[in-house]
């Protein structure tokens, strides 16, 4: 069960817009993350939550789409997220804090798979536009959840002999994503 929640939490990015999630689902989600474990337990982590399609196009300007799929501009227009939880970080000079955005991020895209959902922790970020957009100048931009009904189709393959990790889409758009074996990521085994 727990494994299939894991294979179904892929990095979506092609969105039902129409398909919306409620500023409820997303309190569901940090209150998910509030239960993580963190580093010293200092809990420097806070969230602003957005499911106002204005707010939305605002944010959505600052993100980057898909770094492996150069032709591609991001999501079009009723494919985009229809949330976002950006995940702001109180404790700019604290090391530690990148150990927390990690495991807060995906228990909160764990949680929402589970609702029936999906989306993208985005890293490439228009920081200082976006500070600028959402009025946080105090803060620092960790990482951005893109959230809504995913409704692409994201494969996992076995990593090509050639050891090419880019993901890719074919002609219908189904996105693959090479990952190594199992056998391939332990280094050793000391029974």
């Amino acid at each position: 069960m727990f494994k299939e929640l894991v294979s179904s939490s892929r990095s979506y990015r092609r969105f039902d817009q129409n398909s919306l999630m409620s500023m409820s689902d997303l309190e569901d989600l940090v209150a998910l993350a509030r239960l993580c474990p963190s580093a010293g337990n200092k809990q420097p982590l806070r969230f602003v939550l957005s499911t106002n399609p204005q707010d939305n196009a605002r944010i959505f300007s600052c993100l980057k789409w898909a770094a492996y799929l150069t032709d591609w501009d991001g999501p079009k227009e009723g494919e985009r997220p229809s949330a976002y939880i950006i995940m702001v970080n109180t404790a700019k000079e604290w090391d530690f804090a990148k150990y927390d955005q990690g495991i807060m991020a995906q228990t909160m895209m764990l949680g929402a798979v589970e609702k029936g959902f999906g989306g993208c922790i985005i890293a490439s970020i228009e920081r200082k536009k976006l500070v600028l957009e959402l009025g946080l100048e105090d803060y620092e931009i960790s990482l951005v959840l893109a959230l809504g009904k995913p409704v692409e189709d994201v494969r996992i393959v076995d990593l090509p002999e050639d050891g090419a990790i880019k993901y890719y889409r074919d002609d219908k758009q189904v996105h693959y994503v090479p990952k190594r074996s199992v056998e391939e990521l332990i280094l050793q085994k000391r029974a």
